[in-house]
């Protein structure tokens, strides 16, 4: 039996108990107060980084009653929390605004926009006798990025808050327990990568970060993201919104403007889809797609998010892969991997 199997929507967004999250707690986690980097103030009080505090990391689904999501927690609020962990680990200025700069692309709804199109993306330039290219590109830097299922400065950042906000999964004393163990290690291609100091951390951390992988496989997950993409097609196709919107309008305003435009109609398929993804509590999971002027249903596969972290072995220069030392991350990891939702999630429109 697949280890995820138990855990549906309902269970996954239930099994923790209420929680208060202080941010600024979190923060002083990742780089303590004394090491803070004092140059990001300049850098984060940028109009192209002050606009990703209107844009959400859970992509959206701050707006629908299908999630109960804790807390907001915006992409200026990411970005600035993998700035903190470059500088952390490696004092290096041009990885750590690089990480800060990562997301400045980034329309609102974050990721929905993998779900309906390409965006443009957006550059800018630093001071301090930095060049653009140190700090155009993060991807260079693999403490900052890398590929999954590696763990990297951005990949460590969202799983923290993610976890904190849609379930409550992660408490304080479980992410400085987990991160008070990550070190820089060397992985098979001979590049630095962040991995840990002990395997039982390890496994716990891969534990949490599966389970969030996981609801972001649910077909509630794909529904919602798949939904407002379509939201914002129809929108931008009826005139009411452009692209440009989508770049520099706040979640807020898009969501008031649409709420003013559609508010005295619900026979229209604009209409229909935005007010049930705004109220919708549940979805029905089937085998086959159900009537389309009735339903809206999705049938796709998404990225899966889960991590095979670096565990240090004999040395701190030599590494092994959590999956080939222990046998509970193999089953974590393969269970993850073959998960299979049902082909189809549907909601009845209102």
């Amino acid at each position: 039996m697949n280890y995820y199997n138990k855990y549906d929507w309902q269970t996954m967004l239930t099994q923790h108990g209420p929680a208060t999250y202080d941010i600024s707690e979190y923060f002083d986690i990742l780089c303590p107060r004394s090491d803070y980097p004092d140059f990001l103030d300049r850098y984060i009080e940028l109009p192209v980084l002050q606009r990703l505090a209107g844009i959400g990391l859970l992509c959206g689904t701050d707006w629908t009653k299908l999630y109960r999501n804790r807390f907001y927690y915006s992409r200026l609020d990411h970005s600035k929390g993998v700035a903190l962990i470059v500088w952390h680990f490696t004092h290096d200025k041009a990885q750590t605004i690089a990480g800060l700069l990562h997301d400045i692309s980034t329309p609102v709804f974050s990721h929905v926009s993998d779900f309906r199109k390409g965006d443009a993306l957006t550059q800018t330039a630093t001071e301090d006798g930095l060049t653009a290219a140190q700090v155009e590109d993060y991807h260079i830097y693999p403490i900052a990025d890398n590929e999954i299922p590696q763990l990297s400065a951005d990949r460590l950042e969202y799983m923290f808050p993610s976890g904190m906000a849609l379930d409550g999964s992660w408490t304080m004393e479980e992410i400085r327990h987990c991160y008070n163990d990550i070190t820089v290690l060397k992985n098979e291609d001979g590049q630095d990568e962040l991995g840990f100091q002990t395997s039982e951390i390890a496994e716990l951390y891969c534990e949490h970060f599966c389970m969030i992988g996981h609801i972001l496989q649910l077909n509630e997950n794909k529904l919602a993201l798949h939904m407002l993409g379509q939201i914002m097609n129809m929108a931008d196709k009826a005139g009411l919104l452009n692209e440009t919107d989508f770049m520099t309008l706040s979640e807020k305003d898009v969501m008031e403007r649409l709420d003013g435009l559609l508010r005295c109609t619900r026979n229209d398929i604009l209409a229909r889809y935005y007010h049930t993804f705004r109220t919708m509590t549940s979805i029905e999971h089937t085998d086959y797609a159900l009537p389309e002027d009735e339903y809206f249903c999705v049938n796709l596969k998404v990225k899966q998010r889960y991590i095979n972290p670096l565990v240090s072995t004999s040395s701190t220069t030599t590494s092994q892969r959590l999956y080939d030392v222990s046998a509970k991350a193999r089953r974590i990891i393969d269970d993850f991997k073959t998960y299979h939702d049902t082909a189809y999630g549907c909601v009845k429109l209102v």
